[in-house]
C-alpha cells in the first residue's frame, strides 16, 4: 500500500482537521479488526503473540488493542516480551559479524521458560513474570509479577521476537499479529518516502527528545537494527494471521517539524551523510502540520510525546 503525496498535501490545504480525523479513523478500523481476529481465536488460546520492528508503535497499537477488547468485555494483560531475556554473559554471548554483542538475536530470549510460561496460563495456572533489569543486564526473578489469567483474559506477549519459529512452532494455537509502518507515499510512480524512513523518523524523534540519544547515534546503531530485522523478524512475518499496517497519511507533515531541525544538524563529516541528506530531502515534499492539532491518543503521540497513554 502507498500513500500519494498530491492527495496529502491537499488534504492539509482543504481542512487539516478533518484530514486528521480521518486518518486516526481509518487507524481506529484497523485496531477494531485486529481485535475481531484475536477474539475470534479465544477458544483455541488466551495467548496473543505480537512482534514488529523498531519503530513501528507496537506499544500503543497493542494499548490500544487491550481497550478495544476490554470494551467488548475481554480484559487483557500485556508482557513485555524483553523481560524473558537471558542475564547477560559476554563470553557466549551471540556477537554480529563485526564482534560486537548482537543484542537483536533471539538467542537473548529464554524460549524454554516462555515456552513453559504459555502452556500454564493456557491451563489456568499461574506464572511468576520476570523481570530483566537493563542497567545491569540481568533477570532477577525474585522482582517478578505473578499473572493467571481468569476466563475471557488474554495475555498479550509484546516483542520482536514474538513469532520466531522457536515460539511459534511449539505454540501454534497463539494468535499471532506482525505491526509494522509499512507504506511508502509516493508521487504519482515515484517514490518519496520509504517506509522504513517512517520507523527510523520515529526512532530518531523519540530517542532524541526522551532518551538523550543524538541522531547520528541513532542513525549509526540503525544499520545494525535493519541487519537483525532482516535476520531476525522479517523472516517471520509470514507466521502471523493479522498484519497490521501502523503507518498514518500525517505523520511525514508532523515529524517534519521535529526531525528536520536535529537531522540538519548532523555534522556535515558523518559518514551516512549521504542517506540523511535523502531524508532531509525527502521532507521538504511535504507541506507541514502543526503538531498541536494532532489527537492526544494518536498512535504518533508515542514518538512525539504529549499523549494520553504512559510509556515506559
Amino acid at each position: 500500500m502507498a500513500y500519494q503525496l498530491q492527495e496529502i498535501n491537499k488534504r492539509i490545504q482543504s481542512d487539516v482537521t478533518e484530514f486528521l480525523a480521518e486518518c486516526d479513523d481509518n487507524y481506529a478500523q484497523r485496531v477494531s479488526l485486529a481485535a475481531d481476529r484475536i477474539l475470534g481465536n479465544l477458544d483455541r488460546s488466551p495467548i496473543v503473540l505480537l512482534s514488529g520492528p523498531s519503530g513501528s508503535g507496537k506499544t500503543t497499537t497493542a494499548m490500544k488493542i487491550a481497550e478495544e477488547l476490554q470494551r467488548r468485555g475481554v480484559r487483557s494483560r500485556a508482557v513485555a516480551m524483553d523481560n524473558y531475556f537471558l542475564t547477560m554473559d559476554p563470553k557466549t554471548a551471540p556477537r554480529a559479524p563485526d564482534g560486537v554483542i548482537d543484542y537483536e538475536s533471539p538467542l537473548f530470549l529464554d524460549m524454554e521458560l516462555l515456552d513453559r510460561h504459555f502452556t500454564a496460563l493456557s491451563r489456568g495456572e499461574e506464572i511468576v513474570i520476570p523481570r530483566y533489569e537493563f542497567a545491569r543486564q540481568m533477570r532477577n526473578d525474585s522482582l517478578g509479577t505473578p499473572l493467571r489469567l481468569e476466563k475471557n483474559e488474554i495475555a498479550i506477549f509484546e516483542g520482536i521476537h514474538a513469532l520466531n519459529d522457536d515460539i511459534t512452532g511449539r505454540h501454534p494455537e497463539a494468535a499471532k499479529l506482525y505491526i509494522s509502518a509499512r507504506s511508502n507515499v509516493n508521487e504519482g510512480s515515484a517514490l518519496r518516502f520509504k517506509g522504513t524512513w517512517t520507523r527510523l523518523t520515529r526512532r530518531a524523534v523519540r530517542d532524541y527528545s526522551f532518551r538523550g540519544t543524538e541522531v547520528a547515534r541513532t542513525l549509526e546503531m540503525w544499520a545494525n537494527v535493519r541487519r537483525g530485522e532482516k535476520l531476525y523478524i522479517s523472516p517471520f512475518k509470514g507466521k502471523a494471521d493479522i498484519v497490521f499496517d501502523s503507518s498514518l497519511p500525517y505523520e511525514v507533515p508532523v515529524m517534519k517539524n521535529y526531525a528536520l531541525p536535529i537531522l540538519q544538524s548532523v555534522p556535515q563529516d558523518n559518514e551516512r551523510r549521504g542517506e540523511l541528506l535523502d531524508l532531509v530531502n525527502a521532507f521538504q515534499h511535504f507541506e507541514a502540520i502543526d503538531p498541536a492539532l494532532v489527537s492526544r491518543d494518536s498512535l504518533l503521540r508515542e514518538f512525539i510525546g504529549g499523549g494520553s497513554y504512559k510509556y515506559h
